[in-house]
């Protein structure tokens, strides 16, 4: 042997790199769901997923439960507090972009998108090497381009979210479409106006369960009244709306339609709000109106100083009054909090109260005898909490 020979019999043989890992698509019947929480409403929001039978976990931002298509259905259908539906449907590796295009061009997106329905990419990077949006955004257009054919348009009815933690790949697909707070009766807005997933949550957290009076005397365009007409009636806040999962492959359209069309209750209740705007009153009569809930629900031009006890059993009051961060300057407001607490105390015995504000001190300017208030909650920029009484 050679001493070239020798040199080269010593030589190890060459190691057979492993194969390319595979992306991990999610299980179509036990996928992980996330509901997305306005900041500060997760365990309410929890509390309402459990209560509808979902094994939920609280997480930043939200709320997570396994499950299939059906309970992605059922979540957007029926969850009042929920803002969107998320189903995870797949994640990798990826450290560089060569290796997110090659393994975004392995995922098997026929199962997951229909090459006929546009869709819209957001993406994310935090804590990744691969940390421009633009380039996560351009490599897995591309590779849905090619897998299925698919076009990407801002306006499209389908979102897919790509998020990169730690050089994680998460790819979400938003089931919801337009957010859910847009209960599909609402035409008609006040100022400042509260997000029905928002007021669903407050309810929940007053412990209102459909089986007593509410009362709202600064109603806006009667979003607090009608989600409790509409709590009282059973009726599905996602009934009057579409979603984007009937896009999907496979969607069951029947299925829904059986889902969806359950028959709403008939509760010997009524419903109130009143405002000293005749507009904002025009507004929630029409507003509720579209949603089915009319008979249920009163509203009358009033102002607060001459609000009266309806006739029925005591209930509950809830009022999203003017904060001064929110609408014009604060100063006046403390004679207005102080007046609207000695109606409550003089006419109100027996109901209790409650009251979004971003302002401590607007609250004890009432002279109710609050609790220690709810957490903060984002509200159009601000941070408001819930203050609640017991029986007054």
């Amino acid at each position: 042997m050679t001493p070239r020979q020798t040199k080269a019999a010593r030589k190890p043989a060459a190691v057979a790199a492993p194969p390319e890992a595979a992306p991990l698509a999610a299980d179509p019947a036990r996928m992980e769901i996330f509901l997305v929480a306005t900041p500060g409403l997760e365990e309410p929001l929890a509390a309402e997923a459990r209560a509808l039978g979902f094994d939920a976990q609280v997480q930043p931002g939200g709320v997570t439960f396994t499950g299939g298509w059906p309970e992605v259905w059922r979540a957007n259908l029926h969850l009042r507090g929920a803002t969107r539906v998320l189903a995870r449907i797949g994640a990798f590796r990826a450290m560089h972009p060569a290796q997110l295009d090659k393994r975004a061009r392995r995922f098997p997106w026929a199962d997951w998108l229909r090459p006929e329905v546009p869709l819209r990419l957001e993406a994310t990077s935090r804590k990744s090497r691969i940390y421009h949006a633009g380039a996560i955004t351009q490599r897995v257009e591309a590779a849905i381009r090619d897998s299925i054919g698919a076009s990407v348009a801002d306006d499209a009815p389908v979102t897919l979210k790509i998020r990169l933690e730690d050089d994680l790949c998460t790819l979400s697909l938003d089931t919801s479409g337009e957010s859910l707070h847009k209960r599909g009766h609402k035409q008609a807005v006040g100022k400042a106006p509260m997000r029905e997933t928002m007021a669903a949550m407050f309810l929940r957290q007053c412990g209102f369960d459909g089986r007593e009076p509410v009362l709202d005397p600064m109603c806006g365009s009667g979003t607090f009244v009608i989600e409790a007409a509409e709590i009282a009636s059973g009726l599905a806040p996602g009934r009057l709306r579409g979603f984007a999962f009937q896009h999907f492959p496979g969607f069951d359209a029947a299925g829904f339609d059986a889902l969806r069309g359950t028959a709403p209750k008939a509760p010997a209740l009524l419903f109130h709000g009143s405002d000293r705007d005749p507009g904002a009153i025009r507004m929630s009569r029409e507003n509720a109106e579209r949603a089915g809930v009319a008979a249920l629900t009163r509203f009358e031009t009033c102002a607060f100083a001459d609000l009266q006890r309806p006739d029925g059993p005591p209930g509950l009051v809830v009022i999203n009054p003017p904060y001064g961060a929110r609408i014009g300057n604060k100063g006046p407001l403390f004679g207005l909090h102080a007046a609207m607490g000695e109606v409550l105390r003089t006419r109100f015995s027996g109901w209790r109260v409650g009251l979004v504000t971003s302002e401590a001190p607007l609250a004890r300017a009432t002279g109710l005898p609050f609790r220690e208030p709810g957490p903060y909650v984002a509200h159009g920029g601000l941070k408001v909490r819930l203050w609640q009484t017991g029986a007054l």
